[in-house]
């Protein structure tokens, strides 16, 4: 049970209830940790927006995908792997590309880097080394790219945070934190 009200579209205000439409009508369906975030119109409307803006850069949605799991495992957020598990499958990643990803590696290369890149940052806390710059700027990736990887850790921590403090029932087929062997 979510520690956090669950805002229901038959109990939400005008407000939250207008949010929770747009979502539905986006998605065909309203994910818990949403609902937790409605209960702050203002919250819920900064992050779909951060949400939004992110979604519509350069970096591809595997990519995005990937960063998302890594930081999920690395922060034991069972919610957002559980998410993120069923949203990388639908942006085409495979179980043993899932499983590299909570690893924090890839198996793609370029991705990998990335990957590192992201894992780094929110170790770290932003405080990469210049090495790590390096690494990723050889791999391709430009300045607004980096931006975004930057950005999905942010949005990645948040949503880690929430769903962990809210302890929000999980609504995706569940993923155990526990890496197979």
């Amino acid at each position: 049970m979510s520690r956090i009200n669950v805002v229901e579209r038959d109990t939400a205000n005008a407000a939250q209830g207008e949010l929770l439409d747009a979502i539905q009508g986006q998605l065909g369906m309203v994910p818990n940790f949403l609902k937790v975030f409605a209960n702050s119109p203002v919250a819920l409307n900064a992050f779909l927006g951060l949400h939004s803006v992110a979604n519509d850069g350069e970096l591809d949605a595997e990519t995005r995908e990937r960063i998302a799991l890594a930081l999920a495992q690395t922060n034991s957020c069972q919610y957002c792997l559980s998410a993120h598990t069923a949203l990388g499958r639908k942006a085409g990643l495979e179980s043993d590309e899932i499983t590299a990803n909570r690893s924090g590696a890839s198996l793609d290369d370029k991705a990998a880097v990335a990957v590192r890149f992201a894992l780094s940052l929110a170790e770290n806390h932003g405080a990469v080394t210049n090495t790590e710059f390096l690494e990723i700027r050889e791999a391709g990736f430009n300045d607004a790219q980096i931006v975004e990887i930057i950005t999905h850790v942010a949005m990645n921590l948040l949503t880690n945070i929430l769903a962990k403090a809210s302890q929000v029932t999980i609504d995706f087929p569940e993923v155990d934190l526990k890496l197979a062997s």
